[in-house]
């Protein structure tokens, strides 16, 4: 019996883990939480965004941005400045604390994927991310059959 549809998911479920460990464990000094990790990476990236932005970017649903927008606004990690109704399309920004932490999160995602490339030669990751691309293209356009 063929394994393909076993080993697929569990690989890609312990990769998922293994990066939440890695987040939580460095974020931990800033209570921080996987879900906040890629908030502060991709404002860090573009200076601002709004929710909306945010939702697309980290693929997360609005619900899971707002609450992690509330908590890190109330941990003074982002700022709103905006004084529109709809806080879902105000942007967001990092306060100093914010980018503090978003350049460790920067510097740590150096770091591990230092460490994973030497698993891989250059040709080798450049065809795995292709792979890796195409498989969740394939995916994505599946899912899309059932919305």
């Amino acid at each position: 019996m063929d394994n393909r549809f076993e080993n697929f998911t569990i690989l890609i479920s312990k990769i998922n883990r293994s990066i939440r460990k890695i987040k939580n464990y460095e974020m931990a000094e800033y209570n921080l939480r996987s879900s906040h990790i890629s908030i502060l990476f991709y404002l860090c990236v573009n200076k601002s965004l709004t929710a909306s932005d945010l939702c697309e970017k980290c693929e997360e649903d609005k619900a899971t941005i707002s609450r992690s927008l509330d908590f890190l606004e109330k941990n003074n990690f982002v700022i709103c400045n905006s004084k529109l109704q709809k806080r879902y399309n105000s942007p967001f920004e990092l306060t100093d604390k914010g980018l503090e932490a978003s350049k460790k999160i920067l510097d740590k995602v150096d770091q591990v994927l230092d460490k994973v490339k030497g698993c891989l030669s250059e040709e080798e990751r450049i065809k795995f991310y292709i792979n890796l691309t195409e498989i969740s293209e394939a995916l994505e356009k599946i899912c899309e059959q059932f919305d």
